[in-house]
């Protein structure tokens, strides 16, 4: 279980008017979360300006043990006090080991449902993504004139695929079905 990698899917509330001191704290932790043991990768999702205000920050670490021990690091939980008053709410976040992230409802909290129900979920979302999204990007990307080549059209299909699950699809999805998802 501990070989799989663990998530932590971080949001942050901004005020208004505090999006550059906030893009500025980013510069300063997020070199420091990238030394940290066991460090894979992160993404970050800004928000849309003058719509939204939330940042997402999901970190990927080799271990939930490595992972916890960043999260609860004196270096992170400085740099969140420094952070603070840029926030409308509290540092929030949630570690999830695997792909538990693509479950992760507010309500359901530590409950994390049976792998299989989780395989089941996954690919029934993933199918109908990984048929229609060939079709709407491949002629835009022909209608950029970007030549045909497979792997990058490849790349940007399944980017296209995981951009929508994590942050469309499996949110709305598991809200739909978490009766039996969580039963």
């Amino acid at each position: 279980m501990e070989n799989q990698g663990a998530s932590v899917v971080i949001t942050h509330h901004i005020l208004d008017g505090k999006e550059q001191e906030y893009e500025k704290w980013l510069d300063e932790i997020l070199p420091i979360s990238k030394k940290s043991h066991g460090f894979i990768d992160l993404q970050i999702v800004r928000p849309i300006p003058h719509l939204t205000f939330v940042y997402t920050v999901i970190i990927r670490f080799d271990t939930i043990e490595n992972l916890k021990n960043w999260m609860e690091s004196e270096d992170r939980k400085m740099l969140i006090k420094k952070a603070n008053p840029l926030f409308r709410k509290n540092d929030n976040y949630q570690i999830k080991s695997g792909l538990d992230f693509l479950f992760n409802t507010e309500n359901e909290g530590k409950k994390v449902p049976k792998r299989w129900k989780q395989f089941l979920v996954t690919w029934s979302a993933i199918y109908p993504l990984s048929l229609l999204i060939p079709l709407l990007v491949l002629p835009f990307l022909r209608f950029l004139e970007i030549p045909a080549y497979h792997y990058f059209d490849a790349l940007v299909i399944s980017g296209c695929v995981v951009f929508l699950m994590v942050f469309a699809v499996m949110p709305n999805y598991t809200k739909l079905i978490k009766k039996w998802l969580y039963k």
